[in-house]
């Protein structure tokens, strides 16, 4: 556990120098002026039209707070999948690991590691940016969207799920290789997600079916429709078409095959690192 702790560390804080944390710090900062500035006009302009009514008021005020939401969502997603992209491959390739792996530590313990220390920069990365917009909408417009217990704990877990996958491809798969191979992951889940809207929408169940069977290859973005789904008040989601509106709920157990995903992963990231000649 000491070694496993330590390597967590080590990872914190090369972390802290390395360019791809800094550049997501000021996207996030970027994004949440944007998304604040915009917010502001909305709502001072919706304040001034007499013609506005409350109900129309809340309703907009949601589906801003979900683009916003979405918006940070998708920037961890990328955040999951390039910081750890060369945890395990770049380290292989210039060195270090081979000397780190020389030394009385597991291999099991390193791929842990820097899994958690990855996890925590992510996480971190995801708090921040979420309460950004959920600080922004409160102070702006005195609004809080509903079931924020219930959505985050989704959006951390696609996070972490993908963050897996990034530290488990960098087991065989050299950094760029394994970059693509994790953004391609993603790309299945997102274009099967809307594949399922469509034909939950339009009432085609050969799309219904293959969006499903997507979502079970890749099921991150069916932890982003569920968050979406409970953030939403009934007379949002009556809406239908609307934008953001969620007319294939994912099931809770699709969100127990997240978790038996993720953690399967892992347990294949340690023994493929354990059985890789350094």
């Amino acid at each position: 556990m000491r070694s496993l702790l330590t390597i967590a560390h080590l990872t914190l804080s090369e972390a802290r120098r390395r360019r791809i944390v800094s550049a997501a710090a000021l996207c996030a900062m970027a994004f949440l002026i944007v998304f604040g500035t915009a917010l502001f006009f909305a709502h001072a302009e919706m304040v001034r039209n007499p013609r506005t009514s409350f109900v129309e008021r809340q309703i907009v005020l949601t589906l801003l707070t979900l683009a916003g939401l979405y918006a940070a969502n998708f920037l961890s997603v990328l955040f999951a999948v390039l910081l750890p992209v060369d945890a395990l491959s770049g380290e292989i390739d210039s060195g270090v690991m081979q000397t780190l792996a020389s030394k009385p530590i597991r291999h099991a313990d390193i791929v842990l590691g820097k899994w958690l220390g990855h996890l925590l920069i992510v996480a971190t990365y995801l708090l921040l940016l979420t309460g950004g917009v959920l600080l922004s909408v409160w102070v702006i417009a005195h609004f809080a969207p509903i079931n924020v217990d219930r959505a985050l704990p989704l959006m951390l877990l696609e996070v972490t799920l993908l963050l897996t996958v990034s530290i488990a491809g960098g087991t065989r798969l050299s950094t760029v290789t394994n970059g693509v191979m994790a953004l391609g992951f993603y790309g299945i889940a997102f274009i099967g997600g809307w594949v399922e809207q469509v034909g939950a929408f339009g009432g085609i169940e050969s799309a219904k079916t293959i969006g499903i069977v997507a979502s079970l290859i890749s099921p991150p973005d069916a932890m982003w429709r569920l968050a979406a789904y409970h953030l939403q008040p009934p007379v949002v989601r009556d809406l239908g078409a609307a934008v953001f509106s969620v007319a294939a709920v994912p099931t809770p157990l699709m969100v127990w095959w997240a978790v038996g995903f993720t953690a399967l992963t892992l347990i294949l990231a340690v023994r493929s690192f354990a059985r890789r000649p350094l």
